[in-house]
């Protein structure tokens, strides 16, 4: 095994790749447990016992019968079987597990690099804090759950909201990292470097509202909602309306869908003026052009599962293209 300082930041960077790779995993079944109804089928947290599925006919009953008191099955799934309800339950019992198995394959390693003292300074300090978010977003997840335990049966947008920019954050810094790692630190960024990364993410928390108020079922259209390009019933709820008026939250979505497709189309030109072109800027270029095709078709079918899944899995493909061509080094591509 190579234990020189490069062979040592190549397996840390593996390491935070793997990381990174199972977060897209999990926020991809994030969105399968969102969109198939699923994310309150179960009703009680057992962070510790957690891995261990319902093995006997006695134990399906007993989760069955915990569900059969919460508010969404009396309002919602009274119709259910039990074979209905091992449906929903497995992608929210997968959601869980995967969670851990996350937890697991970061502490691990973890140990391992710390024990051998591979984990020094800067690296120590981010690879701690991302252990730190990885527990407590398990804590957020049970706190978003929670909300939708009351007489209404949905998850607060604005829990969903915190939980997915959690995961957000979490694979940012593994991904950041591992490229610091691997390719070496990016210095002397600019902020006019940062902007497109800038309006993904913000493209992003208006899609968790979207997906919180289940605004893409309000209008069906593009590129008008109704008869206008800016709906009638914008602003109505005042200064809560961006956070509590659905079609608000579908328009603030356009919009800054539109703008980051504007702004990357803009920066794509001048790499292409300054001749500067490459793969990095090709493959976000691509990313945009295809999420935003892929936006409008999930919104004029609304919303059907299989294209929401994809489409909140290429919003994870645009943030991490956009996090690879930040990480390219300025001395070869900037842009002015």
């Amino acid at each position: 095994m190579d234990d020189s300082f490069q062979g040592i930041n190549i397996r840390i960077s593996i390491w935070l790749f793997v990381i990174s790779f199972l977060v897209v995993v999990m926020i991809f079944i994030g969105g399968a447990t969102r969109l198939t109804g699923s994310g309150l089928s179960m009703v009680e947290w057992r962070p510790f016992l957690g891995f261990l599925p319902p093995l006997t006919d006695k134990e399906w009953l007993r989760i069955f019968d915990l569900y059969k008191l919460s508010p969404e099955f009396n309002h919602i799934n009274s119709w259910m079987n039990l074979s209905d309800f091992k449906y929903i339950f497995f992608w929210e019992y997968f959601h869980r597990v995967w969670g851990r198995l996350i937890g697991l394959s970061f502490l691990i390693p973890f140990v391992y690099f710390l024990f051998r003292k591979n984990l020094k300074g800067r690296t120590l300090f981010t690879a701690s804090l991302i252990l730190l978010l990885i527990c407590i977003q398990g804590i957020i997840g049970w706190w978003m759950v929670k909300s939708g335990l009351n007489e209404i049966p949905s998850v607060s947008q604005y829990r969903l909201s915190v939980h997915l920019s959690m995961a957000f954050i979490i694979l940012g810094i593994s991904f950041w990292t591992a490229l610091d790692l691997f390719e070496g630190k990016v210095k002397n960024l600019k902020f006019v470097d940062v902007i497109p990364l800038i309006f993904i993410s913000l493209t992003i928390i208006a899609g968790t509202f979207v997906s919180g108020m289940d605004a893409g079922l309000v209008y069906n259209s593009f590129p008008y909602m109704g008869d206008n390009i800016v709906p009638i019933e914008y602003g109505s709820l005042g200064i809560m309306d961006p956070f509590e008026n659905p079609v608000s939250a579908q328009f603030h979505h356009r919009l800054l869908a539109s703008l980051t497709l504007i702004i990357i189309i803009i920066y794509f030109i001048n790499y292409i003026l300054k001749n500067t072109l490459n793969l990095r800027i090709i493959f976000l270029s691509l990313a945009i052009l295809c999420q935003f095709i892929l936006g409008i078709f999930t919104l004029i079918y609304s919303v059907p599962i299989v294209l929401g899944v994809m489409h909140q899995f290429g919003g994870v493909l645009l943030f991490l293209s956009a996090l690879w061509l930040l990480h390219i080094p300025k001395k070869h591509y900037t842009f002015n």
